[in-house]
């Protein structure tokens, strides 16, 4: 039974919530463990609720943040409340990340509170970082963002505390190594462009090009022939379509809304695929 309250605290980029029910219809219906190892806001993680998984993400600061919610929820709910939804004090807050010593003595429970509450108050969700790693979305004018969620701090943190839940920063194929036969892997890596302008990998400094859609493939492949079983999320492209052709894999195409993008009139339906290596 699945806590209703368990679910993701941040909004991020190619977050999976509005295609959920379609992709755990395409699940497979028993495995032993679970991993999810381009985490991002968890949306799949939280409705499966796993007793034992592996979590992981490239991004340091997101992974802290699931670090301290489930080993400080108190004293990250008592950070947050001192944050103010104030064009000039988020400005102040979002520079922190240009002041290397500064930046290095704040606490792992002020950086999850500075993440938090910079996601929950930027225009339009965002997380998306330049090219040396700092935090440039603008500030979002909301007049009541829920920066302080308790209710689902302390659901999540209790639920990560009360199961099996390894929580990694690490290279995807690192975290993937002890995967055995049987386990079931979810893979939502950053999405191959549909266009030359459409790429969004701002959310990781490291990007995410073709190079590492074909190295990914080479895993995938690997975790095949161990038995594992394996679901990848990806735009509907012809290079995806091609990099999976072997008859072993199924690919389902799926329509997706696009939610964020700072372009209004390119937020709409997008095409996407889902590819499977079992029945």
């Amino acid at each position: 039974m699945t806590n209703p309250i368990v679910k993701p605290f941040l909004k991020w980029a190619g977050g999976k919530r509005q295609l959920l029910p379609e992709i755990r219809k395409h699940m497979p219906k028993k495995y032993n463990k679970y991993y999810e190892v381009f985490m991002g806001g968890g949306a799949i993680f939280f409705s499966l609720q796993p007793e034992q998984a592996t979590i992981n993400d490239s991004n340091k600061e997101l992974i802290n943040c699931y670090q301290v919610i489930r080993d400080n929820p108190t004293e990250l709910i008592l950070k947050l409340k001192e944050h103010k939804n104030e064009p000039t004090y988020f400005y102040k807050i979002r520079e922190l990340d240009r002041k290397v010593k500064q930046y290095e003595k704040l606490s792992n429970v002020e950086k999850a509170a500075r993440i938090i509450y910079l996601n929950k108050t930027c225009y339009n969700g965002l997380f998306r970082v330049n090219s040396q790693g700092q935090f440039n979305v603008p500030f979002g004018k909301y007049k009541n963002p829920d920066i302080v969620n308790e209710a689902v701090i302390k659901a999540v943190g209790k639920y990560l505390r009360d199961n099996e839940i390894d929580i990694l920063n690490k290279d995807f194929s690192e975290a993937l190594i002890s995967a055995r036969k049987g386990d079931f892997i979810y893979l939502d890596p950053p999405y191959d462009p549909i266009s030359n302008t459409a790429s969004f990998t701002g959310y990781d400094v490291n990007g995410f090009n073709r190079k590492e859609q074909k190295r990914l493939k080479d895993v995938i492949d690997e975790l095949h022939q161990k038995g594992c079983k394996v679901l990848l999320s990806n735009s509907h492209t012809d290079f995806i379509c091609d990099l999976y052709s072997n008859d072993y894999y199924k690919k389902i195409k799926v329509s997706a809304i696009r939610a964020i993008n700072s372009q209004g009139h390119k937020r709409g339906k997008v095409d996407e695929i889902l590819v499977k290596n079992y029945d």
